[in-house]
């Protein structure tokens, strides 16, 4: 089997297949992974669906050309019922699934000739809108998420200063990164930015507000890695400064904490790299 750029199978006669089950999922995966790069879909969401697939493979314990709806079913009551998953997880998988099924049973890609051919049977779509989740609103989090008060953010931003000074007095390592962390804390709430949005702000991304002096080269925050729309790269967006607190955090930071001048990252790890996106949020759960 060949797999062209844009997910097309094509079947060659003269070459025997070993394993056939296991090549033709293998090559199913790769055919829908060249499809969705062809519509410049990022990798992380290419490689977050295609384990989503394998997931329900091994759950059903059935190929693909194999599903029915009541796997799916059962699929599902196993990730709300025993995994408690949240209403955009469970939606996610389906969408995932969906999607697979879709580009599997499409003849424009030849899939359903291949297992025609090897196996006696074609692949259909499964997943339906009677036994999927819907996206009916627009915020679908949970009710019991709130915002934090000013008495808490007031008490997580000195913990995290407090562990900076803990950590300085000891002859450990580490006291660099946890300042580093305690400042992107704040510059996250100041400014409103997801983790990934701050951890690839540079020392160029900030600007002069001629409106509000009072914050000097602090007063906008350029973001260039803003969540991005489907098939499209990161969005570019621009917020003012509001408090008067966060231009002398920025300030101290870029003084004493950041280490070499010469580096455009404001936020380097120890080893001179970009900040794992996880990082951030492991310190706020500790």
């Amino acid at each position: 089997m060949q797999i062209d750029e844009v997910g097309r199978v094509h079947l060659v006669e003269s070459v025997p297949i070993l394993r056939p089950e296991e090549r033709v999922v293998e090559s199913m995966l790769d055919g829908w992974r060249n499809q969705q790069l062809s519509r410049n879909l990022q990798f992380d969401t290419i490689d977050q669906r295609a384990r989503c697939v394998r997931r329900f493979i091994e759950h059903s314990n059935e190929e693909p050309w194999n599903w029915t709806p009541a796997m799916v079913e059962e699929f599902s009551a196993d990730l709300r019922s025993i995994h408690h998953v949240a209403h955009a997880t469970l939606r996610g998988y389906h969408a995932a699934l969906r999607a697979f099924c879709s580009y599997i049973s499409n003849p424009d890609y030849g899939w359903d000739r291949v297992r025609e051919q090897l196996f006696g049977t074609h692949p259909a779509q499964v997943f339906h809108d009677w036994n999927t989740a819907r996206h009916v609103q627009q915020y679908d989090g949970q009710p019991t998420k709130r915002p934090y008060t000013k008495q808490e953010l007031d008490a997580l931003f000195e913990h995290a200063d407090d562990e900076v000074a803990r950590i300085g007095s000891t002859s450990r390592k580490g006291w660099q990164a946890a300042y580093r962390d305690a400042t992107m804390m704040k510059l996250s709430y100041g400014y409103g930015l997801r983790f990934n949005e701050v951890r690839h702000l540079q020392t160029v991304d900030f600007a002069r507000n001629p409106h509000a002096r009072e914050f000097g080269r602090f007063g906008v925050c350029k973001t260039r890695y803003g969540k991005a729309h489907r098939g499209s790269p990161p969005k570019p967006h621009s917020v003012l400064t509001v408090w008067r607190w966060t231009p002398p955090v920025i300030e101290d930071w870029l003084a004493n904490g950041r280490g070499d001048p010469d580096c455009l990252d404001l936020f380097p790890s120890e080893r001179g790299g970009l900040v794992c996106e996880s990082t951030l949020l492991r310190r706020v759960r500790r």
